[in-house]
């Protein structure tokens, strides 16, 4: 009886909110502009909805408490990284919305095809776009498992569930476009927020008067749990400042990130969201202070079970109706942004690679392959989730030290001089050897650096030799070329 209160809530709210996204697109033609970039007509609020809808994910909502809870100290980064990326893009993204605009840009790859005139360029950036993307999926589904495993009560198989939920998002992905995905943020960031302010108040003053009682209980039992650990101790002051420049400058690379920005009405819009996205940042620290509690009332989880760690607090002591309430918040943080990321997946492959090279000729044609690849990514991201046995924080990992490896290319492309695309292509290359090399060897930091950063300066390195030898810079207004 308790399941299925808790997951009746979950249910409904789920197929509300779907059908709040079907309703915002109901009288919308899907061309491939529309379908992809909402037709460059999203204003501020939706924008900033879509972006948040995005950006603050299950990862929010489960892995950041699950860090409080296992790592302590270091899930600081966590604070930081998206701060930096918002004055980053008060730069930076105006400007490539401008060139979207002036150019035709539908995709991330197509900044790449174009202002370094290649479309084997472009190609490579929407196959790296596309495998990094799988990773992130897979975070949502694993959080997904997770919501839906304590909200029903362990009696019911995570696995089927999951998999109904989202194959339902991604047929909705199929029919709704990125116009869709914003408005299913609206319900999605009230929820979130209702449910960050209940796990971040509500719980810690429920066991301990107040947020401050929960950390001065987590100083008794734990005295240097808040305090991040020396350069040379695992995820200590080096790794937390290396993750957060990593994290901060791959904030914006994501495909579905950079179709947010085509997506946007004018650069003012841009400007004001990159001032405002900041103040989801406080919900960060809520989930921080539910880890904190959970640690407190529901010690000994290890490894990836500690991104439990609140859920089951909520569990435990309250009643299936609030649970249920709780799951739904983090069950649309799990499947809104996951929409986004199978549309960006899609995208980027049906447009610079089956688009491009001629494989799909007409608009049509090129929507609709768009829309298959959608639901071929969910099937690869369902296959990857079913494999992966990591934690949240360690799957967001891997896309961002991937994802990352684009930024050398998005800031020089730019500039009115740029370096040759062969250039560009063998950074990106030599990031991505490197990251291969560190991953086969189990390594994540080398003397406290993320790896991660570690593969961006070699990237950096390899594109400035490259650039020198070539001497053949691309000049403002070069054709893109094949």
């Amino acid at each position: 009886m308790n399941a299925a209160i808790a997951l009746g809530i979950v249910a409904l709210v789920v197929v509300a909110t779907i059908a709040l996204g079907l309703f915002g697109v109901r009288k919308v033609a899907m061309d491939p502009q529309e379908f992809i970039v909402g037709g460059r007509r999203i204003g501020a609020l939706l924008l900033w909805l879509l972006l948040a809808g995005e950006i603050y994910t299950t990862f929010t909502f489960l892995g950041a408490a699950g860090w409080a809870y296992g790592k302590g100290a270091p899930a600081y980064y966590i604070l930081c990284y998206g701060a930096c990326a918002y004055i980053l893009s008060f730069f930076v993204a105006p400007v490539v919305h401008r060139l979207a605009r002036e150019r035709g840009y539908l995709t991330g790859p197509d900044f790449f095809a174009d202002r370094y005139g290649s479309r084997a360029l472009g190609a490579l950036v929407a196959l790296l776009g596309f495998l990094m993307l799988v990773p992130y999926v897979t975070l949502q589904l694993t959080g997904l498992q997770i919501l839906l495993h304590i909200a029903g009560y362990s009696v019911i198989d995570p696995v089927v569930a999951v998999a109904i939920g989202f194959f339902l998002v991604a047929l909705f992905t199929f029919a709704a476009g990125l116009r869709g995905a914003a408005w299913a943020s609206v319900a999605k960031d009230g929820l979130v927020l209702l449910g960050v302010l209940f796990a971040g108040l509500v719980l810690p003053t429920h066991f301990f008067g107040s947020p401050a009682g929960a950390l001065d209980a987590v100083l008794r039992d734990h005295p240097n749990w808040l305090t991040i650990a020396g350069p040379g101790a695992p995820n200590g002051i080096t790794w937390v400042v290396t993750t957060t420049i990593l994290t901060g400058c791959g904030f914006y690379m994501w495909p579905q990130s950079m179709a947010a920005v085509y997506s946007a009405r004018d650069e003012d819009t841009l400007r004001r969201n990159a001032v405002f996205l900041p103040l989801y940042q406080v919900m960060l620290l809520l989930v921080f202070f539910a880890g904190f509690t959970a640690l407190e009332v529901m010690p000994g989880l290890q490894g990836s079970a500690a991104d439990q760690s609140f859920m089951l607090v909520v569990q435990k002591y309250y009643s299936p109706s609030v649970l249920g309430f709780v799951a739904s918040a983090g069950t649309l943080a799990a499947l809104v942004p996951a929409a986004a990321q199978l549309l960006a997946a899609a995208s980027i492959v049906g447009k610079n690679v089956f688009a491009d090279y001629g494989i799909t000729r007409s608009a049509a044609a090129q929507t609709r392959t768009t829309r298959i690849l959608v639901l071929v990514v969910a099937l690869l991201a369902f296959a990857f989730w079913a494999l992966a046995k990591t934690t949240l924080v360690g799957l967001l990992l891997i896309g961002y030290n991937g994802i990352t490896q684009l930024f050398p290319g998005v800031i020089l492309g730019l500039a009115a001089r740029r370096p040759p695309a062969l250039a560009v292509g063998a950074g990106i290359i030599a990031g991505l050897v490197t990251l291969t090399a560190f991953a086969a060897r189990g390594v994540s930091q080398l003397a406290g650096v993320n790896t991660g950063l570690v593969a961006l300066a070699i990237n950096a390195a390899v594109l400035g030799i490259a650039s020198a030898l070539a001497r053949t810079p691309v000049r403002e207004g070069a054709p893109a070329g094949s």
